[in-house]
């Protein structure tokens, strides 16, 4: 306490842009049946990176004007593209915590610091090669979809050696749409209800998902063999949304955590955060009643969390 008061600061730089050309390529990564995906080349490694620094020998700044201990944003900034230079792994959560330990190696008056990542989506660029296409090695063109997350918080144990002390790694801003083989009925009605049971709808989410290790080695360990990759989580989720026949959205993250925890027992925790963006029928085709139109509905959404826990 300080002046009579209490106080709780952290600062830091916000959204450090990354591009990394020829990082190592991800390789080992255990295959599973809902997904193709076994690793990636990373001739293009690109992200956004976050850098929240806590401790209180930055408060002078705050009372006194004092800025001796502030380490400068700016330098914040040079300091994550100096690392990512000097990076030798393949993953973002890699990279987070090799900056995050060095950060406090460099800077023995921070106490504790969250580094934050959001993966830059590029796609490879097919073209033509000796009559048929394939994929350039050297030309990629920006996603504008769904990107992998993750955050590592780190501290100091009594030694003052940096120690790693919570993540969360995720895959966010899925945005599925099915056209049938979904439903949403046997709800409960009273004098506010208006909405009609559908047996058979079209479902248009927009979806988040996260996880947590039992044990930050398997996230973290060079091999690769128990690293659970955001690209296999994304397809494990849209192989269950194909699959299953849900009777809402709240059935169908329970059957995509179950699946997610079932596929990889090295995860503690699965959490979801979706929204309800089906679409209102329009019209409806009088030769095949499967041809139908629908728009854009009420601009309020159903919001659906889940979390389930071993």
């Amino acid at each position: 306490m300080s002046g009579g008061y209490s106080f709780d600061i952290s600062y830091g730089k916000m959204r450090v842009p990354v591009y990394r050309v020829y990082a190592t390529p991800l390789e080992g990564i255990s295959a599973i049946p809902e997904s193709a995906f076994t690793g990636r080349p990373n001739t293009l490694f690109a992200l956004e990176v976050d850098v929240e620094v806590f401790g209180r020998n930055f408060f002078p700044a705050y009372e006194k004007g004092d800025n001796s201990n502030v380490v400068a944003t700016d330098s914040m900034k040079n300091f994550v593209l100096r690392q990512a230079l000097s990076y030798e792994g393949a993953t973002l959560e890699g990279f987070l915590e090799y900056l995050g330990r060095n950060l406090l190696a460099a800077y023995s008056h921070m106490e504790a610091l969250r580094v934050s990542g959001r993966e830059l989506p590029f796609h490879y660029v097919p073209v033509p090669h000796q009559e048929r296409f394939e994929q350039s090695e050297v030309l990629f063109s920006r996603a504008h979809g769904d990107y992998a997350v993750a955050s590592l918080d780190l501290a100091r144990d009594e030694q003052q050696h940096p120690t790693l002390s919570n993540h969360r790694c995720g895959q966010v801003g899925l945005e599925l749409f099915k056209v049938t083989g979904s439903s949403f009925t046997r709800f409960y009605r009273d004098e506010y209800t208006t909405l009609p049971e559908r047996e058979d709808r079209p479902l248009f989410i927009y979806l988040d998902v996260f996880w947590k290790y039992g044990e930050v080695a398997d996230m973290l360990a060079a091999d690769h063999q128990r690293y659970v990759p955001a690209e296999q989580v994304r397809d494990l989720l849209q192989t269950v949304f194909h699959e299953f026949v849900s009777e809402s959205i709240q059935h169908l993250v329970y059957e995509m955590g179950k699946r997610l925890l079932d596929r990889f027992p090295q995860l503690a925790e699965v959490s979801f955060e979706a929204q309800n963006r089906t679409r209102d029928p329009m019209a409806v085709s009088s030769v095949d009643e499967r041809v139908k139109v629908y728009s854009d509905p009420f601009p309020a959404y159903g919001l659906i969390k889940l979390t389930l826990s071993r």
